[in-house]
Order: C-alpha cells, then sequence, then structure tokens
C-alpha cells in the first residue's frame, strides 16, 4: 500500500514544522512548499526533517500552485502559508490580503483546474483574529466576525471562500479556526518569543529589561504541537467541517510574562524587568479571546495536553538551553 501524501504550505513556521514532525511519524509522504526567492529558513528545515520534500510555490501565483499540485497529486493539503504576524499586516496589509486572503482562493481554484477537488483533502489555518472585538464569551464556530486588523480581515476571507467553495463544489475543505498557539519553534517577532526570549537572556544576564507594546490583552495560548494534531484529525473526518481549537483558558500578556518570570527562577516582578514603548501598540487591539472547543472534544476526540505554566516553562527552559549552546 502506497504512502499518503500531504502538501503543507508555510512549511518553515512553528506550525509546519510540527505538522511535518507529526507526519513523518504516521509514515507520510511530506511535501513542503516554499517560495525559494525569500526563504531563509528551508535550509534549517530541511536539516531538521531530512525526509522533508521542499518544492517551490507562491500563494500569490497560481500557475505555481497549479504546476506543484499537478506533480505532486497529494491526498491531504494543510494550507498554513501566510503573512502570518499581525502588527506586519498594519505596515503591509495589501500584501497580507494578496497572500493570507486571496492565497487560499489561488489554491483551490488551481484543484479545480486540475480535478482534484473529489480527491485532495485540503485544511484551511482560519484564525481566532476573525473574531477581533468580539461579539460573544467564550467564542465558538458560529461566533460572528469583527475582525480588527488587515490580517483578521484577510483570514475572514479565506475562511468565508473555503466555505464558499465547500458547499459549492463539495469538496472536502476543514477550517480550523485556532487560537493563539505558542512554544519552542515559535519565531522571535510574536509577543510570547520575544517574552521567553527576553526572560531567558536576564536570567543568564546578557540584558536586564525588555519592552512591550502592551500588558493587558488577554488571550488563550495554547501548545502548537497539540494544534495539529487537531488539523491532521479534521482531514480523517467522514465529512468536512469547522472547529475551534483552544484550551478555553485566558490569560493576561502581564501573567504570561510573570510565568515566563517564575520558569526561570527570577523575581516575579513584572516592572522591574518590562518597559512599555508605544512603537509596539497596534492601531487596534484585540482585548479578550477565548475559545470553546466543545465541538473539537466531541466530534474529534481532541484535547490539548500542555497547559498553560507548562507552556510558559517550556518556552523559557528552550530558549535558555539554545542561549547556552
Amino acid at each position: 500500500m502506497s504512502k499518503r501524501t500531504a502538501l503543507i504550505t508555510g512549511v518553515t513556521g512553528q506550525d509546519g514544522r510540527h505538522l511535518t514532525e507529526l507526519l513523518l511519524q504516521k509514515d507520510y509522504e511530506v511535501i513542503g512548499v516554499i517560495n525559494g526567492q525569500r526563504n531563509d529558513r528551508a535550509e534549517a528545515v530541511k536539516a531538521e526533517f531530512p525526509d522533508l520534500k521542499l518544492v517551490n510555490a507562491d500563494l500569490a501565483d497560481q500557475s505555481s500552485l497549479v504546476r506543484v499540485l499537478s506533480s505532486v497529486q497529494p491526498d491531504e493539503i494543510y494550507n498554513l502559508g501566510a503573512i502570518s504576524f499581525v502588527g506586519l499586516s498594519f505596515k503591509q496589509p495589501e500584501l497580507t490580503a494578496n497572500v493570507t486572503g486571496l492565497g487560499p482562493l489561488r489554491l483551490l481554484e488551481a484543484m479545480r483546474t486540475l480535478g482534484l477537488e473529489k480527491t485532495s483533502r485540503i485544511y484551511q489555518a482560519s484564525s481566532s483574529e476573525m473574531f477581533g472585538k468580539v461579539r460573544e464569551v467564550p467564542q465558538t464556530e458560529t461566533t460572528p466576525f469583527h475582525p480588527r486588523s488587515p490580517y483578521g480581515v484577510a483570514k475572514a476571507f479565506a475562511h468565508q471562500i473555503c466555505v464558499n467553495y465547500r458547499e459549492s463544489y463539495d469538496m472536502f475543505i476543514a477550517c480550523g479556526i485556532l487560537f493563539n498557539h505558542e512554544g519552542e519553534r515559535r519565531g522571535h517577532e510574536f509577543v510570547t518569543r520575544k517574552i521567553s526570549n527576553s526572560v531567558a537572556q536576564i536570567a543568564l544576564g546578557q540584558r536586564e529589561t525588555f519592552a512591550l507594546g502592551t500588558l493587558d490583552p488577554k488571550r488563550d495560548w495554547g501548545y502548537a504541537g497539540d494544534y495539529v494534531r487537531a488539523m491532521w484529525l479534521m482531514l480523517q473526518q467522514e465529512h468536512p467541517d469547522d472547529f475551534v481549537i483552544a484550551t478555553g483558558e485566558t490569560h493576561t500578556v502581564r501573567e504570561f510574562v510573570e510565568a515566563a518570570l517564575a520558569a526561570a527562577g527570577l523575581p516575579v516582578d513584572v516592572e522591574r524587568f518590562v518597559t512599555i514603548d508605544p512603537q509596539f501598540q497596534r492601531p487596534a487591539e484585540v482585548d479578550l479571546l477565548i475559545g470553546d472547543a466543545s465541538k473539537a472534544r466531541e466530534v474529534l476526540g481532541w484535547e490539548p495536553n500542555v497547559r498553560f505554566e507548562e507552556l510558559v516553562q517550556l518556552m523559557v527552559e528552550s530558549d535558555i538551553a539554545r542561549l547556552k549552546r
């Protein structure tokens, strides 16, 4: 029996690496899409996963997607590729719309061009940022969207076009509305990794303070390794659907800093180590995100394994070990 083949866009990002690890363990043939002109992380990912095959394509270029899909003929497609840093989306809104919003549409059209809409299953990485200025607490699969950033708006378009294609063309498209998920592979531009790395540097005597934009926003933070398991489970179901993936707990940025300081054995005194710098503030902030993943628990049998304090400790200890090396 031949191996199942999975194609992953955004393979060099945090989720792409966790998902690659999971699928290789499940004996998939895993093909990662990179944008070869600009992706400086490709070599590192290839070194981490020697069995991963890399191909060049771009979510902003439909002809490249047609070429790759025609060659690979994947059983499963995981669309994780995006301009994914919310702060950057305010500085480059058009690029964000083109890649994060229109990229999934190009992918779906490429599938239809090749007649793959009935043979390939696709996972779309939707986001809790679509909820933005939340209409209800906690947020579920039926909560109305009110995005507060160009990233959130682009993700909302991508989500809705996936639902539209699922209903219009009977395609197997599952959307995972993932709440914030972090870990040792998180990019340094994201606030959680900035915190864990900065605290690790303080613990090792490499710096004394660091700056954040605000300590007030509340987020539902889980572990990325848990969340990619949910992605895979969505594509193993009999019917495609949308699922909120979250822990159901909310914590402030201040609490994340406090947990990081505690994990590093430092005094839990946020004001001693953190300064507030307005340059890191967004034009519009999302104040509270907390997800209700009861549907995923019931239908997928999914549960998060790593709790908040464990997640922060894992990140801080990983950064301390890396900096020591």
